[in-house]
């Protein structure tokens, strides 16, 4: 299947936001790895050198462009730079913060930056490489979302929405785009091991876990294998799907 995918992905390019660490650095190196041209996005260019020096060490190629997510003007330059290494055919919307608190004292700026960042940015970015896809008429769109955009969660409530609400956006492009062969899919990850988890104390980290039938948290790796899969040709006939990855978490 590797070799399938890494032969059938040559000559793609692909974009990811939040590309500097984490989630977003797995999936450029497993497009990487797959045979993609990858375009690192975020806002910290030091540390989206590094997955680039990590990827051309590999003999792949990874080229870095600045975006805040927040900013229609940055979305807009981002892409102008990265379309001077070729045709984006491939997009992951994976970049996103949160800024938690309970409704009740939720802050307006609060609430407006995070749908700004992960539902509006996204979206402005899905706007960026429409044109380019219809013409080709291929095209891949990832959009990464989070089980508790399924489940709820409290105290999240901007999160939760804008999460929610690229679920929306996957489902309604899908069925814009399908009659120009242009795929939409949102990945939802559970819980995935990452710094903030690192820092858990045990009786929390059993506690969660006693909620996740398999029993261990998700490394970023089993997200970026779904990304990978919904970008290749073999995923082809899957669109409007919420693929979750949470070891059973939220069924």
């Amino acid at each position: 299947m590797a070799c399938i995918i890494k032969d059938r992905m040559t000559n793609r390019t692909a974009f990811v936001t939040g590309a500097r660490r984490r989630i977003g650095r797995a999936c450029a190196l497993a497009l990487s790895q797959a045979g993609a041209r990858v375009i690192l996005a975020a806002r910290d260019r030091t540390k989206l050198d590094e997955v680039a020096a990590e990827i051309q060490a590999s003999k792949g190629e990874a080229h870095v462009v600045e975006i805040d997510l927040g900013s229609a003007d940055s979305i807009k330059t981002a892409f102008a730079a990265a379309k001077e290494f070729g045709r984006i055919d491939i997009l992951v919307n994976n970049a996103g913060l949160t800024k938690d608190g309970l409704a009740l004292r939720m802050k307006k700026e609060d609430w407006d930056t995070v749908i700004a960042t992960n539902l509006t940015g996204a979206f402005l970015a899905t706007q960026q490489v429409l044109q380019g896809m219809m013409k080709e008429r291929w095209g891949r769109i990832i959009n990464i979302s989070s089980v508790v955009g399924e489940s709820g969660n409290p105290g999240q409530a901007n999160y939760v929405a804008s999460k929610a609400g690229l679920i929306g956006l996957t489902k309604s492009l899908a069925q814009e785009l399908s009659s120009r062969n242009i795929t939409v899919n949102a990945v939802a990850p559970g819980f995935i091991e990452t710094s903030m988890t690192e820092v858990l104390s045990e009786d929390l980290k059993n506690a969660m876990l006693g909620h996740i039938p398999l029993k261990r948290f998700g490394k970023p790796e089993d997200v970026a294998s779904a990304v990978r899969f919904l970008a290749s040709e073999e995923a082809g006939y899957i669109t409007g799907h919420v693929l979750d990855v949470n070891g059973g978490l939220y069924m």
